[in-house]
């Protein structure tokens, strides 16, 4: 058996999904030969908690949950999301930390960190693939350890890996999708005859939406989505201000109507192409019709199409049903993922 010690840093929504989720294939694991236990928990809110030699995630996950500190669970006096990643003695750690679209950090340092002491570093925040992807990959390389970011887009969905396992000396030359499942729901509702205004409540009472849902409907969410993947595909660095997004405000329901009266529909596309050494890319509303794949991705549903010189096109797609939604679990399977493919 080959024992696994993690780090958690972060300890929200995904985080915990992502603990329950591997408490729940730990039977599976184990019958290829991997152990595990949980050494070191950050939060934002509920204290840390670092025990080189376990700690008990279920209370942890309890203590958290019912607003409490987590801190009565740690072996190790620690005060910081750095001094839990190094005293943890772990050997991968799970970044979860909230996205810094400016900087990549706290997220980047707590990436450089786990990997310059040996552990195998992955995340589904963007902020370090943006700001951070070169120098995060050198380290890894250099350490002989992974870096990996699976969840960063479209969720669970297998992207990164499907095109560095899938398609080996692939070359990509554009990609077009929706990568924002915000902006697709409201759009799905507005279709069906509710207003703008009430489609983004509704969004925001099933936990899709934020308070302040700017991030999504002025694409800046997706636009950084799209920085990440120009970044890895080509990399290209690219902010979410190069993009320059054009959110989903202006579609009044007399559009939505008229486009739908005419067989079409719109959808907050996510573009980018590369032609030689320059890149193209975009994020904006656009009609699209039956002929698209992103014509039936609706609710929730988020996908990609991406064109290579050897498949011209080749889709994935995360599908939601009516009144479901993409979330925490789906995330957090990503992140499992990309935990299974390292350590086997």
């Amino acid at each position: 058996m080959k024992h696994y010690k993690l780090a958690l840093i972060g300890f929200g929504n995904v985080a915990r999904a992502l603990a329950r989720l591997l408490v729940r294939k730990q039977s599976l694991l184990e019958q290829q030969g991997i152990t595990f236990s949980f050494t070191g928990i950050s939060t934002g809110r509920h204290g840390f908690a670092v025990n080189p030699d376990g700690l008990d995630i279920q209370k942890a996950l309890e203590l958290t949950e019912s607003g409490q500190s987590i801190s009565s669970l740690s072996t190790t006096p620690v005060a910081d999301s750095l001094a839990v990643i190094k005293n943890s003695s772990a050997n991968v750690m799970f970044e979860n930390s909230p996205v810094n679209t400016e900087t990549g950090q706290p997220a980047l340092d707590h990436m450089l960190t786990a990997l310059n002491l040996g552990m195998h570093a992955i995340t589904a925040n963007k902020g370090p693939v943006v700001h951070g992807f070169s120098e995060l990959n050198a380290l890894a390389d250099k350490m002989g350890k992974k870096f990996r970011y699976e969840s960063t887009i479209l969720g669970g969905s297998p992207v990164f890996s499907v095109l560095r396992e899938a398609f080996p000396l692939a070359e990509v030359s554009s990609f077009k999708g929706i990568f924002n499942a915000t902006t697709n729901l409201i759009l799905s509702r507005m279709e069906n005859g509710e207003t703008y205004e009430d489609a983004v409540k509704y969004a925001q009472s099933i936990g899709v939406a934020e308070a302040d849902p700017t991030n999504d409907v002025d694409g800046w969410d997706a636009a950084f989505k799209v920085s990440a993947l120009v970044r890895v595909l080509w990399n290209t660095p690219m902010t979410p201000q190069q993009v320059k997004p054009t959110g989903i405000r202006g579609i009044t329901s007399e559009m939505i109507a008229k486009a739908k009266a005419e067989g079409k529909r719109y959808k907050l596309v996510c573009f980018g192409e590369k032609d030689g050494d320059a890149v193209k890319v975009s994020v904006s509303p656009q009609l699209v019709d039956a002929t698209s794949p992103l014509y039936g991705m609706m609710n929730s549903s988020t996908g990609v199409t991406f064109r290579t010189d050897v498949i011209l096109d080749y889709s994935i797609i995360l599908s939601e049903k009516p009144g479901m939604q993409g979330g925490p679990v789906e995330t957090a399977y990503g992140l499992f993922a990309d935990f299974v493919n390292i350590i086997k």
